[in-house]
């Protein structure tokens, strides 16, 4: 026991005592509950004769006891209410010491019970629930770091004491979700997300679908990928980095619309935009091209925006970002040009790689065009996007995937958009000429033998896939975490991830 604080070693007595008392600290049975907190305030009723019965169970957040009657705040899914516990309405002839020995000294902050009682209004005007009985649902071993508010003179919630380290918040994300009011708020608006997305792409009879995790060949992307080794085939297997080439591949097969929210692993860098495994949604619709996603992208994200907040406009730290259609469009070459007074149309790659220089901008040898231009364009550009806009009319070297433009076969047609200085999502006119497509991944094979180690691999199956025949087709892919982000005004993607990667504990 030496190793437990004091608190720990009196809640585990008194976890002894509930048994000797015949008392299940951890009760199998089904415990009925008809009402939640927030459901209870609202609907109360001061008229209602008889009070309105209700069965509810949460935690212990708080208690005041007044000896023969005690205030108890209850935190629930949904919210606090305060209940009214007194020794003469829940102690029984079976159980006589259930207020004064159980419910005084053996239960504790944290703990789980069930209450069964009515609605009614205190003298001081608080909806409440007056408990008749009281059942023990489960014990907590470890204290709460309990938050504590003071209102100011304002009438705002002041926090005090509060469990506010990031690391130990991300890293113990269950006692964050209980003792910080506002998180789980967060992750309700990232389900509401996925729900208006989903709901937007359903109503357009696209179809969602599942690709594999483990992949023989990591493509779609250019990035570091995990590998890991499949005893029964002998084989090494990849944690895909995208789904790309296999959503096509069911274009190839007849569908006119898919898309996936899938999760995606790279193993690169971590920071406040990064974490190693991610959501990616991405859609393929036929007979479509980029011009057609841009008007798609920017409608749906309205719909999202007003579905999730109510309205078009979120604030992100001091900014207020507007995803009300449409948004700007400009050229990367543009973009370039607006922000570092570089033309780069028709340079050659040395003549790129010394610009970049001198713009002072870390480059080297094993760097092709399309990686130079994009240093470049994230180095100088990429941050000064805040309202939405799409980047267009990416060179041919930076899109092995994409269809050449139709005006200017150096560049392809593709969008990148950018909110609040970051990219969100990627879109192209896709390529669906195999031979072009064949050219374009033997390029990234020789990026990859002069360095590259994100060159894109060459899935010679997905090009078999194309020798049968693609539709004209537009693809994008959105970041769902970064989406989240901006709904819910977040500035690190830890805070919309329940569990993000974490360095080994201590």
């Amino acid at each position: 026991m030496e190793n437990f604080s004091e608190q720990e070693i009196f809640r585990r007595n008194s976890r002894e005592e509930l048994q000797k008392m015949g008392i299940n600290p951890y009760p199998a049975a089904l415990y009925p509950t008809n009402a939640f907190s927030v459901d209870i305030k609202a609907e109360f009723d001061d008229t209602l004769e008889p009070k309105r019965q209700v069965c509810i169970a949460g935690r212990i957040m708080s208690r005041r006891i007044m000896g023969k009657a005690s205030f108890v705040e209850l935190q629930d899914s949904n919210g606090r209410i305060q209940l009214y516990v007194s020794r003469d309405d829940i102690s029984t002839e079976s159980q006589p010491e259930m207020y004064n020995t159980v419910f005084k000294k053996l239960l504790d902050i944290g703990d789980f019970i069930g209450i069964r009682g009515y609605v009614f209004r205190t003298q001081m005007g608080e909806i409440s629930v007056h408990a008749q009985e009281l059942t023990v649902l489960s014990k907590s071993l470890r204290p709460l770091p309990i938050v504590k508010y003071k209102t100011d003179e304002q009438g705002n919630k002041i926090a005090y004491d509060a469990f506010e380290d990031p690391e130990q918040r991300y890293r113990q994300r269950y006692v964050d979700l209980v003792v910080n009011q506002g998180i789980k708020d967060i992750f309700l608006k990232r389900t509401k997300v996925y729900q208006s997305m989903r709901e937007f792409f359903n109503s357009n009879n696209y179809i969602e679908v599942e690709t594999p995790i483990l992949q023989p060949i990591p493509g779609g992307a250019s990035a570091r990928p995990f590998t890991t080794h499949h005893n029964a085939l002998d084989i090494e297997l990849y944690l895909r980095i995208a789904n790309e080439l296999y959503l096509k591949r069911l274009i190839v097969g007849g569908f006119e619309g898919v898309y996936e929210f899938s999760k995606n692993f790279r193993n690169e860098g971590m920071d406040r935009t990064h974490n190693p495994e991610f959501t990616c949604m991405e859609i393929y619709v036929a007979y479509k091209d980029y011009n057609w996603m841009m008007d798609t992208t920017e409608k749906m994200l309205e719909k999202i925006c007003l579905d999730v907040n109510g309205t078009t406009e979120v604030e992100i730290g001091a900014r207020k970002i507007s995803f009300k259609a449409p948004f700007k469009r400009i050229t990367m070459l543009d973009a370039i040009k607006e922000h570092t007074g570089e033309d780069l149309n028709g340079k050659t790659e040395d003549e790129i790689r010394e610009i970049a220089r001198k713009l002072h901008i870390e480059v080297d040898k094993t760097m092709g065009k399309g990686k130079l231009i994009d240093e470049i364009f994230g180095e100088k550009c990429e941050g000064n996007y805040i309202q939405p806009t799409f980047i267009t009319d990416y060179p041919i070297e930076m899109s092995p995937l994409c269809k050449r433009h139709r005006s200017n076969p150096e560049l392809t047609e593709r969008f990148e958009l950018m909110v609040n200085g970051k990219e969100l999502a990627n879109a192209y006119s896709e390529l669906n000429d195999p031979i072009d497509q064949l050219e374009r991944f033997q390029e990234q094979l020789r990026l990859s033998e002069k360095g590259d180690d994100e060159a894109m691999y060459i899935d010679l199956d997905f090009v078999r896939a194309l020798e049968y025949g693609m539709p004209p087709t537009s693809g994008m892919g959105i970041g769902m975490d970064r989406l989240v982000m901006l709904m819910t005004g977040q500035q690190a993607i830890q805070e919309v991830l329940f569990f993000p990667q974490m360095k080994a504990e201590k």
